[in-house]
Formats: structure tokens, C-alpha cells, sequence
């Protein structure tokens, strides 16, 4: 009686696992999904921006002119933490690319926003203006301080994006 018992059990398990399946299955089929969809949705800054311009003692700096599959990801203005602007965009090639401007000590906060880069001692002519250079271990960066604010231009994308990113910042 016992190993009929046990077969029973094993043969109920078997079906309620074949019933999960197929229901999965079922969903799976008619539910609609998109695996070539980019999971990371754009943003829209301009608020943002004109509330930071608004707010901060400094000429807030986004960039203009930039080609379409550069996506903005991330947002933020914080007056509390050193008037700080965060604009964060994904590069044609998905590579992390932010503008960081803040009030704070320059030193201090060009090692936060860039994850621990160290200056070189190199800079780089970008539209007319000198950018320090600065690499670190996870992000590189490019580094200008100007009317009262340290501007950052970071991330893991190529030298030349960030360039290309520090070239198109306008402040108006």
C-alpha cells in the first residue's frame, strides 16, 4: 500500500509540473514581448534644466547639438549637496557619459563623480576652452573649473566621446 501511495504522489507531482509548463508556455506565447527592446528608457531633461539654471549660482551647462542616439538617462539638482547637476546619457555605443557641475571642493568632487580618477597633469583644447585630463579605474574624465563651479564630463565611454560631450555643452 505504502509504494502504491508513493507512485500516486510521484505521478501527481509529474502532472502539476507538466500543467505549470504548459500554462507558461501559454502565457509566454501570448503575452507580448520585446526581446530587441532597450531596457533603458530615455529621459526627459528640459525641466530639470531650467529649474537648475534657475537655481544655481553658476551657468548650468547641457548639451546642444548632439546626434540622436545619444540617450539621457538620468537627472538630478541637488542645492543641499553643493548645487550639484547631474546629467547622465548612454553614447551610440551604450557607454556611460555624465555632466557634473557643482560648487564643491574641486578636488574632493572630481574624485566622487569620477569613481577615483587621478588628475595626469595633461589637458585637452575642447571648443576653445582647456579641459584637465584625469583616469581612473572605472571612469575617465574631463575636468574644468570656471565661474565659481567645477565642471566633470565622466564616464566609461572613449576619450573622444567625452570630448565630443564637453564640445557640445552650451550654459544657455
Amino acid at each position: 500500500m505504502a509504494s502504491k501511495r508513493g507512485k500516486q504522489t510521484v505521478r501527481d507531482m509529474f502532472l502539476s509540473l507538466v500543467v505549470i509548463v504548459a500554462v507558461a508556455g501559454v502565457v509566454y506565447l501570448f503575452i507580448p514581448h520585446d526581446d530587441k527592446a532597450d531596457p533603458v528608457k530615455a529621459v526627459d531633461y528640459r525641466v530639470e534644466l531650467l529649474t537648475a539654471r534657475r537655481a544655481a549660482p553658476y551657468p548650468v551647462a547641457a548639451p546642444s547639438g548632439l546626434a540622436e542616439k545619444w540617450k539621457p538617462t538620468s537627472v538630478s539638482y541637488e542645492q543641499e549637496a553643493g548645487n550639484s547637476w547631474h546629467l547622465g546619457f548612454l553614447d551610440p555605443e551604450g557607454k556611460y557619459v555624465a555632466v557634473e557641475q557643482s560648487t564643491s571642493p574641486a578636488e574632493k568632487y572630481v574624485t566622487q563623480v569620477s569613481q577615483d580618477a587621478k588628475k595626469t597633469g595633461r589637458t585637452q583644447q575642447v571648443a576653445g576652452e582647456t579641459w584637465q585630463h584625469w583616469e581612473g579605474p572605472k571612469y575617465d574624465a574631463l575636468v574644468r573649473e570656471d565661474k565659481g563651479a567645477t565642471t566633470v564630463v565622466t564616464g566609461s565611454a572613449s576619450p573622444e566621446r567625452l570630448a565630443e560631450m564637453a564640445a557640445a555643452l552650451k550654459t544657455s
